[in-house]
This record gives structure tokens, sequence and C-alpha cells, in this order.
């Protein structure tokens, strides 16, 4: 068993997160992972409304009385969100670790810390992972190149920033952003990393409330099937390659190009109604890390976390035991 300051100051068994993930942050997922021991997010703005998402962390407890958080992603939108209703609904519903992302969680901290809930805040940048520090977040959860979304605008890989990050950083660092298995794991905490932060690797599980469809994709592709889109309006974004993608890509490189030439075609809405729901693998853009290129099947969310955990422990004793000599 891997023990360190991540594992308990949030009280779970392994140092492993399955970050929010909208569309797929919801109760089965998340009560799936936290039984397996790892720390699950549920996704607040998949739920339309803060009471749904009330209703939805419900759903969790039942499904496990192990600890789980909620995702609060901060970003601007064309429709205003009730921020600080969603906020009043994970603190009254008794949730006590909260994953904020985006923007900066200024605005939350007070609230949250008032009501005891411990934040882990997800940054792309060495920089903003210090702001967030500043601001008395517990933990910093930072999202190299490989990562699938958005992984800012740096293009700095995992086997850079994280060190960097865990450098200048007196919190834990969780290692996001291309991690699928055990070798990553065991690769994170060499780079300083207290634990591990996977995302598309959970897509590819049973409980993931994902089409089939999407999880035989994953298992299929390999890490150069995913395309970076939005470059040009510096909110770049990490998708899987399709023919949709490909369009944005081809649209966006005319000259004079504006989001309003894809946004039909980028639609979050789209997304989740053609891809994650239907399964139609060319319906819209999805969310995929390079990461694929490690997934081999489709898994249980507690098949993953053990699996992960055991070749970690693996790596980390063969090393030390076949590489390192100590002088007599």
């Amino acid at each position: 068993m891997i023990d360190n300051d991540f594992t308990r100051t949030f009280g779970i068994e392994h140092p492993i997160t399955c970050g929010g993930m909208t569309g797929v942050g919801t109760a089965q997922l998340i009560g799936a992972v936290a039984e397996a021991g790892a720390l699950g997010f549920l996704t607040a703005l998949t739920q339309p409304t803060p009471e749904d998402l009330v209703k939805e962390i419900q759903r969790t407890k039942d499904l496990t009385d192990k600890p789980f958080g909620v995702n609060l992603t901060i970003l601007p939108t064309i429709r205003p969100v009730p921020y600080d209703e969603y906020r009043q609904a994970i603190i009254e519903s008794g949730v006590r670790i909260v994953e904020t992302a985006g923007s900066s969680p200024a605005p939350h901290m007070a609230d949250f810390k008032a009501a005891g809930v411990k934040v882990i805040h997800k940054a792309v940048a060495v920089r903003h992972a210090l702001k967030a520090q500043d601001l008395g977040v517990d933990a910093i959860s930072i999202d190299g190149f490989e990562c699938a979304g958005h992984p800012g605008e740096d293009d700095i890989p995992g086997l850079v920033l994280i060190p960097a990050a865990t450098r200048q950083l007196t919190i834990p660092v969780i290692a996001s952003g291309g991690f699928a298995d055990g070798r990553g794991l065991a690769a994170a905490m060499a780079l300083g990393a207290q634990g591990i932060n996977m995302g598309t690797r959970f897509v590819a599980t049973h409980e993931a409330p994902v089409h089939e469809n999407v999880k035989r994709q994953i298992v299929a592709n390999n890490e150069r099937d995913t395309v970076l889109i939005f470059r040009m309006f510096k909110n770049s974004a990490r998708v899987a390659r399709n023919s949709i993608s490909e369009e944005i890509l081809e649209i966006s490189s005319r000259s004079g190009a504006t989001f309003a030439d894809i946004a039909h075609l980028a639609s979050g809405v789209r997304g989740r109604e053609q891809v994650l729901a239907a399964g139609d693998m060319e319906g819209g853009v999805w969310w995929a890390g390079q990461s694929q290129g490690l997934i081999q099947s489709v898994l249980s969310a507690r098949e993953v976390i053990e699996s992960v955990v055991a070749e970690a422990e693996d790596v980390i004793v063969n090393l030390l035991a076949s590489q390192i000599r100590v002088p007599v």
C-alpha cells in the first residue's frame, strides 16, 4: 500500500483521483471509484441545477460511505452559471472535498474553508498553482500538456511540469495528464508528486456512463489519436481525433476564421448527446488524452485502481532491487 500525506489528508486508501469530467462524473462511476479506495469527483455542472447536484450527491452516498468529492469548474459562459448556489449545494450536502478548476477559486475559498471543505485546485502552470496555494488550497492537481481538456497555452509536458511544481509547492501535488497505468504512478512519485489523476482511463471502465462505442474507441486509439483545437482562440483543447475535430482544425486555419464558424461543430451538448450518449463516434467532439495509447482494455473501476497500484509497487520494488547499488 502506498501511504503518504495526500492519502492521509483526504482519507483515501490509494493515491489516485478520478477528476471531474463533464457528462462522465456521475454517481455510477464516482461511487465505484470511492468504493475501490480512490478519490472520485462528481462534476457539478453536469447537473442542470444545484438541486439536481444535491440529488446526485445523495445517489453517490447511497453507493458508498467512503470519501468522494465534487468538481466545480469555474469558466466564463454565455449563459450565467449560479456558482454560489452550486457551492452552497456542495456544502449543505456534507461534501468535504472539492476540486476546483478553470478560473481562480478565490471567490469560493472563504465559504469552503468555513465549512471545513478541503480544496484541490487543478492548474496548468506552476505560477497558477502557487497563487492557489497562497489562497489556502489543500493540494494541487498539476495538468500537463498530455491531458484531455484544456492544457493551457504553455505546452509544458508532465516530465518537466511535475518536478517544476513540486520543487516550489509545499502542499501535496497530484500529477495529471497522460496517466493510465502503474508505471505512470511510479514515475509521478519519482518526480515528486504524491499521486496521479486519471480521466480518460476511467472513461474506459464498465461504470462510466458513456456509450460502449466510446470505451471501445479509446482502447482502439493510440497516443496520436488526439488533436488540439481552439489554439488560434487562445483556448487550446485536446480532444479525440475524428472527422469533426479535423474539420474544426481545417476551418480554423482559414484566414479570418472566428469561433462562430466552428461553434456548431464544437458544441458541448452535441458531443455529449451524439457521442457520449448515442455512440456516434463522428457525431461531435469528445475529450480524450494522449493516455489513450496506454489503455488496452475496458475494466471495472476497481480493476483499474488495483492494477495501477500493484504495478506501481512492483516497479518501485524492482527498481530498488535491480538498479540501485549501495556501496558497502
